[in-house]
């Protein structure tokens, strides 16, 4: 298969690529660096990548940004980063790139253990999580027949742990490789609708 990946030079990207390289054509995507760059931000930024790579079987995207805030000091600038770009950089991807992918093509984004699992200074990660998670699982049912949709939400990456620690006392780490199985699973597999837990 021929398989988009954004978000290629982030710790999870670089797990999935590993992952799908032997078996498939990996197209590498972010925002600096790459076969092709896009800023998921911009919609005319995503549909230049789509119009550049041309027909894809799967679209996978390991990137969004969130701001993490005491929830005193959060206001919508704040929230609005994360709805922004993880959110809708994510939902626009499939709006845009419905029109460009093959017949029998399938979408993966990524949430985050935060959906179900908060965090102190977590409120914004929550919540579009959970959007997202929503978002796949309603968009599911009324994808053009052959088309697929599905989430990864791993638990905090093992690899990220160095800045991420203080704020995830009691989790178990999960390895980059381990998270970017849920993603082959929904790139190879036949599922839609779904939400797949790395923990």
């Amino acid at each position: 298969m021929k398989v988009l990946l954004i978000g290629a030079s982030g710790i999870i990207g670089k797990g999935v690529d590993a992952e799908l390289s032997p078996r498939h054509e990996i197209i590498r995507a972010s925002r600096n660096s790459g076969d092709v760059n896009v800023d998921l931000k911009d919609k005319a930024s995503i549909r230049a990548m789509f119009e550049k790579v041309g027909t894809v079987d799967a679209v996978v995207s390991t990137t969004g940004k969130v701001h993490f805030g005491d929830f005193a000091d959060m206001d919508e600038d704040k929230y609005r980063i994360g709805i922004d770009d993880k959110l809708f950089g994510q939902i626009n991807l499939i709006l845009i790139g419905r029109d460009y992918v093959a017949d029998r093509a399938s979408f993966t984004l990524t949430t985050g253990i935060l959906a179900k699992d908060p965090i102190e200074f977590g409120s914004s990660a929550s919540m579009v999580n959970g959007a997202i998670e929503g978002f796949v699982k309603s968009a599911a049912i009324e994808m053009k027949p052959g088309h697929r949709i599905n989430a990864v939400s791993p638990g905090v990456i093992t690899e990220a742990m160095e800045g991420y620690a203080p704020s995830f006392r009691g989790h178990d780490p999960v390895p980059a490789a381990r998270a970017a199985l849920g993603y082959a699973k929904s790139v190879e597999g036949l599922q839609t609708g779904q939400v797949f837990e790395i923990f």
